[in-house]
């Protein structure tokens, strides 16, 4: 299951429930993205032949995060660019959240473990901008149905 966190027809972030399961390679970005997704699973015996990556020169403006969830429960508060909240949802247990554009926050439901993967190379405070709470007064929390 994907589920995709929209504002105003603007994709800002996407989640892959650890339900998900696909045959082959699935990949969830477009091909002009400049982070890439995929799930892939094939069978035993499948070959895949070795190879190497191209040099090739990207033009990247705006940096777009993976999360993947180990352990624990987090809300993920979404923002649009102006830093205007619009809703949140809970990521669990081997849940991937790929953040795409806006902005977010997290509040740590249960102690958890997570793994981030980002474009590089980091630009220290150059990097984000700090804005407001992270929480907003009222939570507009979906659901996976939603």
């Amino acid at each position: 299951m994907i589920i995709r966190v929209e504002h105003e027809g603007i994709l800002y972030a996407f989640v892959v429930k650890s339900r998900f399961k696909a045959v082959g390679v699935h990949f969830f970005t477009p091909d002009e993205a400049s982070q890439q997704l995929a799930y892939i699973s094939h069978g035993q015996g499948k070959l895949i032949l070795p190879h190497t990556h191209n040099l090739v020169h990207r033009h990247i403006e705006q940096t777009q995060e993976v999360l993947i969830i180990k352990s624990g429960r987090m809300r993920v508060d979404f923002y649009t660019e102006g830093a205007v909240y619009f809703e949140s949802r809970i990521i669990e247990p081997w849940d991937i959240l790929f953040l795409a554009r806006g902005g977010h926050g997290f509040e740590i439901l249960e102690p958890l473990e997570m793994v981030e993967v980002k474009q590089g190379p980091y630009v220290g405070t150059e990097d984000k901008t700090i804005f407001g709470p992270s929480v907003p007064e009222t939570i507009i929390l979906k659901t996976d149905h939603e």
